[in-house]
């Protein structure tokens, strides 16, 4: 190039400049800089820059000062690499004599700078007034509140005996840490101990604060010891930080012990506890506080109505909302953003649409809060009309929409399947600048993944500026719901190679995908990541663990997984016998009895007939059906699916046979009505000697319960003690009521609970109360209503069945009361959901969001059931429909008519029994 006569220019000098750097050669950027100097060309700033930088790189500290002097615009950045660069060397003295030039010159530092500077004070005998001189620099340029300058400061002046000036500091620096920087305020406070120095009350208020922000409860406990040491117990702020610390970690014995203590008790002090009380959801001890705070003739204000507002909300108490809220307008208290939106959202969570809409229309607080709420209460009814019109008055009332008002609007467009709509409002969050918001794109990925859009859901995902484990999860969910397992694995990885920490959506979804491509290893290993990460226990991880296992022919371990999750549920046992069932199929893995067993058992608590069939057919074909454990479990799958006469073959075919093989059959027989058959077996049972136990009792007393056989029954419960040295358990008892109270015995049932030895728990009342309905006796009713509300006071159940017997007795004021009171305790009945199994048909164990299921288990569902099973099994095969609640009269009218029409044998098991329809007789009489 220098041959042709060709002149370099400053991008060609970059070029080479840069190709010094990454090689790290100092001598070929001396001569380069030499030829820039020797060639008259002038030295840009930004080539200066870049010299300097080589040289600071290289170590070369005297030829980066020569360049620095060189430069006429110095940078910060230059300003703080030459610092630092001193500062590393421990060239203490020349980082002053630099500072006080670049002072004089005016050259602009960072904290950085500063930092660098007081710490090489800090490393040599300084004449103090250049510190005092370096003080009055950094405040003057405004980082007087700076952690970064102040730690090394505060240091500076403990060291040199200036106490008083590093307190001031101190305290200024507790001020600001209230804002976010807690860890240095701490860390600052431990330099002020070590320096000898007494804190003072209020940087121990400060510190404690500090500990509860960041959850560094233990810290805090140490602090509090040292401030009972110092004297400091009795001040009133220290106090309320303490009460603080203690409610927000739990200990609320610590809280109260420290709260009535205190010699002067404040609003803070009321509001501090209350606070941690409401959100560990102890309303009622908040309300106590609250009422005691009244007598103490202090005020409660916003804050503390508030706390109470969200402490109702969470455990759904309606009715103590709606107290605080006249508590508001009786008080007079002003219109508070917070409060407002705590008022609405209680409204919301407890149900209660109508109030909060009146509330949201009347309120003459304008906040786009409060338009959130709103939307998200629509949302959750899954109204999309109503939501649309919201967000549409919104901005007809000049409401800007912010990154909460999208992400509401778009999860219902998600829920019902409203993409074209969707895409609308996607176009708008563009127009208003939030295409890049972390918040709103999390929720448009979610959108276009579930609706199948998947490349343009990762494109918002590829633009997204800032990482976020919501968008990351979203899109792996969807690829997995899509069955891309492959592309699922491979972003979880890309995931966490950018640093991202994986929630317990990203990992169920990362392990569900190594169970589509059957990746044992590799989801062990996302397992393992997920119980570091302190997800062992989470409910969607074990599921789809189970199902990884199972899927793989692990079975044994399957079952170990699956056993560890606590509240498992439909998709759990699912997992689990899908997988044995495919395995099986398959015919390549040697199976034992222990994974025979617990398939079928996991098949039987679903009643999943035709899973379970399949599983009997490997059964019999590997040699297991005369194992007496194989057959036990064989009978009580057929009995909890409904087929008695498969389960009682599968029991008369069993070789030997022992207690659980007896009470299995009992007990279905009773489940099943047949109260005369599970009496027969219970005295066949006797006769060759196996013993009874507490289990076969249960079925005995259940047998003549559903028979009508009182006296039988009654005897049986007394033979328990006297011939058979059984002591009666909860359960028994609550036979012996359902016994006489479906025999219409009310008052001997009421009886029989008073004289009870044990506390009557809930379920014994209930089925008082529920046998009141039957026979339609109020008094009765009534009383086993009061214990049943003492006991369970936001149970549905009981305001249902007690304003059911208002209604059957004709007390219509008195139901509709019962009713309103159900309404103010913001207590809703819950849909009772149904299952019908049709052969490879599956989609009603689907794990669906809520929303899908809401519409169509509101009403009597085990109808649609029992419809679907009309439309879709031949006229041969019995219909079969599992319930978890009890079937009512009008249900069971109306399937014992479909029957007879129909000519269709109908089995449907709801929470009790078995209902048996065929030639339109059954054996169950309500």
């Amino acid at each position: 190039m220098e041959m042709r006569g060709i002149r370099a220019d400053v991008q060609t000098y970059l070029w080479l400049l840069d190709g010094c750097y990454n090689s790290g050669s100092l001598l070929s950027a001396q001569k380069l800089h030499g030829k820039i100097l020797k060639s008259g060309f002038d030295l840009e700033n930004v080539l200066c820059d870049r010299i300097f930088g080589i040289y600071m790189g290289c170590g070369d500290l005297d030829g980066a000062v020569k360049v620095f002097d060189e430069m006429w615009d110095r940078s910060v950045s230059s300003g703080n690499k030459i610092t630092n660069g001193f500062v590393v060397n421990k060239l203490s003295g020349r980082v002053l004599g630099l500072f006080l030039r670049m002072t004089a010159e005016n050259v602009i530092l960072d904290e950085m700078a500063f930092a660098g500077v007081l710490r090489a004070c800090g490393g040599g005998n300084v004449v103090f007034q250049y510190v005092h001189q370096i003080h009055a620099r950094l405040t003057y340029h405004g980082f007087g509140a700076s952690t970064r300058v102040c730690n090394p400061l505060i240091d500076l002046y403990s060291k040199n005996g200036f106490i008083d000036s590093a307190k001031k500091i101190f305290d200024r620096l507790c001020l600001k840490d209230s804002k976010g920087h807690e860890i240095e305020c701490i860390f600052l406070f431990c330099q002020i101990q070590t320096s000898g120095t007494a804190p003072t009350p209020y940087i121990f208020s400060s510190v404690l604060s500090a500990c509860t922000k960041i959850e560094l409860f233990e810290v805090g406990k140490q602090l509090h010891g040292l401030v009972f040491k110092v004297g400091f117990s009795s001040e009133t702020y220290v106090c309320n930080a303490l009460v603080t610390l203690y409610s927000r970690s739990g200990n609320f014995i610590s809280a109260e012990q420290i709260f009535s203590t205190m010699q002067n008790r404040d609003e803070v002090s009321y509001n501090s506890l209350i606070s941690g009380l409401a959100q560990r959801g102890s309303s009622d001890r908040s309300l106590e506080l609250f009422k005691k705070m009244q007598l103490d003739c202090l005020k409660p204000d916003c804050v503390t109505v508030a706390s109470l507002l969200s402490a109702c909300a969470s455990v759904g108490s309606l009715y103590m909302g709606r107290q605080l809220h006249s508590y508001k307008i009786k008080g007079g208290m002003s219109s508070d953003i917070i409060l407002e939106g705590s008022l609405l959202d209680l409204y919301v969570k407890c149900s209660d649409i109508d109030t909060a809409s009146e509330f949201f229309l009347t309120n003459e607080t304008e906040n786009v809060v409060l338009w959130n709420v709103m939307l998200v209460a629509y949302g959750q009814l899954n109204n999309l009309s109503d939501s649309f019109e919201v967000f549409r008055q919104m901005q007809i009332k000049g409401m800007i929409p912010n990154q909460f008002t999208y992400p509401s609007i778009l999860r219902t467009c998600t829920a019902l399947g409203a993409l074209d709509l969707g895409k609308q409002i996607r176009s708008q969050v563009i127009k208003t600048g939030f295409q890049l918001n972390v918040y709103v794109c999390s929720v448009l990925i979610d959108m276009y993944a579930k609706h199948g859009k998947l490349d343009t859901a990762l494109g918002i995902l590829i633009k997204l500026t800032e990482e976020d484990v919501v968008s990351w999860t979203a899109m792996i969910a969807g690829y997995v719901q899509h069955d891309m397992f492959a592309e699922a694995l491979k972003l979880f990885e890309e995931m966490q190679n950018r640093g991202i920490q994986s929630d317990n959506i990203g990992f169920s979804s990362a392990i569900s995908a190594s169970a589509g491509i059957q990746a044992l290893n590799q989801g062990r290993q996302i397992h393992a990541q997920s119980c570091v990460c302190g997800y062992s226990d989470d409910l969607s991880i074990g599921d789809a663990l189970a199902s990884l296992y199972a899927k793989c022919g692990r079975i044994e371990e399957g079952y170990l997984a699956f056993k560890k999750i606590d509240d498992k549920d439909n998709i759990s046992w699912n997992a689990l016998i899908s997988g044995t069932a495919g395995k099986m199929k398959k015919a390549t893995v040697e199976f034992d009895l222990f994974t025979f067993i617990s398939a079928v058992s996991a098949a039987a608590n679903i009643a999943n007939t035709n899973r379970g069939k399949q599983i009997h057919a490997m059964i019999i074909k590997t040699g297991y059906d005369s194992e007496i454990e194989v057959s036990n479990v064989l009978v009580t799958l057929y009995a909890k699916c409904g087929i008695i006469d498969d389960a009682k073959r599968e029991f008369h075919a069993m070789a030997e046979k022992n207690e659980v093989s007896w009470n299995a059959m009992i007990t279905g027989y009773s489940q099943h009505g047949f109260g005369i058959e599970a009496l027969d077996f219970f005295q066949e049972m006797k006769k060759l000697g196996v013993m009874p136990n507490h289990v076969t009792f249960v079925g005995v007393l259940s047998a003549c319960s559903h028979s009508g056989m009182v006296n039988e029954g009654l005897g049986y419960f007394d033979s328990m003690r006297k011939e058979h040295g059984l002591v009666p358990k909860p359960e028994h008892y609550e036979c012996v009521v359902d016994l006489l109270g479906s025999a219409g015995f009310l008052s001997h049932a009421r009886k029989f609970i008073e004289d009870m030895p044990i506390k009557p728990d809930a379920l014994v009342w209930r089925t008082l109360l529920s046998a009141c309905v039957v026979h339609k006796n109020m008094e009765i009713g009534e009383f086993a209503a009061c214990h049943l509300l003492e006991l369970e006071p936001q149970d549905s159940a009981t305001y249902v069945l007690l304003s059911n017997i208002y209604a059957v007795t004709g007390k219509w004021d008195s139901r509709d009361r019962t009713r309103q009171r159900m309404k103010n305790m913001g207590v809703k009945k819950e849909p009772g959901p149904n299952i019908g199994f049709v052969q490879d048909r599956y989609a009603l164990l689907n794990d669906v969001e809520q929303g899908h299921k809401d519409p169509t288990v509101y009403i009597h569902s085990e109808k649609l059931a029992i419809t679907f099973g009309l439309l879709s099994l031949s006229n041969s095969i019995p219909i079969r429909v599992i319930k978890n609640l009890r079937v009512c009269n009008d249900c069971h009218n109306w399937i014992k008519y479909v029957s007879k029409i129909s000519n269709r044998a109908i089995v449907v098991r709801d929470a009790y029994h078995f209902h048996h329809f065929e030639n339109t007789i059954n054996n169950i009489i309500y």
